[in-house]
Parts: C-alpha cells; sequence; structure tokens
C-alpha cells in the first residue's frame, strides 16, 4: 500500500475528528500483509478512496461543507482516476462554492462591533466598524450610534486631530462605486470625529452596499485618505435600540 502524503495525513486526521470516527485512527491498519505486485497495490488504493469516499458521503450528510470540501479535493487529488473521484467531483464544485461563500460572510460580519452601555448619564448603542483602507494604527472607525439622549447620528471616528471640515462640508463619497456627496460637520466638543449630516439616508444606503469609501482631509499635515469600508457583513438586530429620553439634544 502506498504511504499517504503528509497533506493527506492532516485531512484524514481533522475529518476524523469531524466525524468522532474511532475507526479512522486504524485506517488501513488491519489489512492483511498486501500481495506483492501491482495488482495488490491497485486494490489497496481503490480500497482506500472507497474509505475516503464513504468518509466524504458522512461529511456531506452532517453539512460540514469545510472539511467535505477538503476531503473532496485530497480524493481527487490521490485518486483521479477512480470512482470516487468520479462520485466526488459531482458535488465537490458546489460545496466549494458553499463554503467560499460562508466563509467570506463571516468575515464580513466579524469585522463589526456591536455595543451597549452607560454613557454620560444615559444609554448608548453602537455598531463600528473600521477602515480596511487605511488599516492598523491608521484605521478609521465608522459608527452607528443611538444615545438615549442624544438620539441617533453616524460619524467617522479618527486618531490624532481630527477631520479637517468648516462648517458644513461635503465628503465625496461611493456606494458600490457610485458616486455620492455626503454633508458632514465636526462636533463642537473638539472630539476627532467627522458626523454624518444625514444619519438616516446614510444608513439606508448602506443596508444596500457592500463597500463605501469617503475621501477626507486629516488635521494633522492635510493628509488626504481614502477611507475604505467592507460593510456588507451590517447585522441590524445586532444594533440594539434605546428607549429616547425627551428634551434630550443630539450631539
Amino acid at each position: 500500500m502506498m504511504k499517504p502524503t503528509f497533506r493527506h495525513g492532516l485531512v484524514a486526521l481533522a475529518v476524523c475528528a469531524a466525524l468522532g470516527l474511532a475507526a479512522c485512527s486504524q485506517q488501513g491498519g488491519n489489512a492483511s500483509a498486501p500481495a506483492s505486485g501491482a495488482q495488490a497495490q491497485a486494490q489497496a488504493r481503490q480500497a482506500d478512496a472507497a474509505r475516503q469516499l464513504a468518509t466524504y458521503r458522512e461529511l456531506l450528510k452532517i453539512k460540514n461543507d469545510q472539511m467535505a470540501a477538503s476531503l473532496g479535493q485530497d480524493i481527487v487529488s490521490r485518486f483521479p482516476d477512480s470512482a470516487a473521484a468520479k462520485e466526488v467531483q459531482q458535488t465537490l464544485p458546489d460545496i466549494e462554492k458553499r463554503w467560499k461563500a460562508e466563509s467570506e460572510s463571516r468575515r464580513l460580519k466579524g469585522l463589526w462591533l456591536y455595543q451597549l452601555g452607560p454613557m454620560e448619564g444615559g444609554t448608548q448603542s453602537t455598531a463600528a466598524i473600521y477602515s480596511s483602507e487605511p488599516g492598523g494604527n491608521d484605521a478609521v472607525r465608522l459608527v452607528l450610534r443611538r444615545h438615549s439622549d442624544w438620539g441617533q447620528s453616524v460619524f467617522l471616528f479618527g486618531s490624532g486631530h481630527g477631520f479637517v471640515c468648516k462648517g458644513n462640508c461635503l465628503i465625496p463619497a461611493t456606494f458600490d462605486g457610485k458616486p455620492r456627496k455626503l454633508r458632514a460637520y465636526r462636533p463642537n466638543g473638539g472630539e476627532p470625529a467627522l458626523f454624518i449630516r444625514d444619519d438616516q439616508a446614510f444608513i439606508d444606503a448602506m443596508a444596500k452596499t457592500k463597500k463605501i469609501t469617503m475621501d477626507v482631509t486629516l488635521t494633522d499635515g492635510d493628509k488626504h485618505e481614502t477611507l475604505t469600508y467592507e460593510v456588507a457583513g451590517f447585522e441590524p438586530a445586532k444594533w440594539q435600540k434605546v428607549t429616547m429620553h425627551k428634551g434630550g439634544k443630539k450631539k
């Protein structure tokens, strides 16, 4: 019997862990000593392919797309001319496509952070995402906020001394490549923030958008930046509502 590749060993271990199959650890171990010659090797490979195919079918039943895709690729690679590979190839493209979509969906959802807590005598609920470009220490947060006293707002929050904006300024933006102008203003308190004037219109447009860009100028060095946000993973239900107090002043 041919010695399994290192990659195959990793795939087999992961699959066994996913299915809880004790027999996997004995894969091929209980077989009698193979007879010499090409026929014996071919029979051993056929038996190995059949075992892997049985495991692949089980992974499909429990809808473990990640493990099924990995094992399916391994079967096609190791046993390209086998009946097992032929069967796997009938379902593998759809499994890979679905797994890729699921992975991307989780990644996009993971970009958002939702928080609820007290803030300056009231209750605040926020949904925030960092810019993917620029990233790292230069990333700028896009924040959706509901506050029991200040109401709803949308703003950018950066580091340093904030943004250049005199009175009401216009931010050149794109929503999935479609140009748009956003009216904005700086808060009176001097925070490094830039508020979007029409917050609800922004939220409504964002809900139908995958990627938003905004061209801003930072106060520090008059540096021009194009901020990019991958917003497709926003989950409105996780941005909790708060009870608004009458007579509150928007901030």
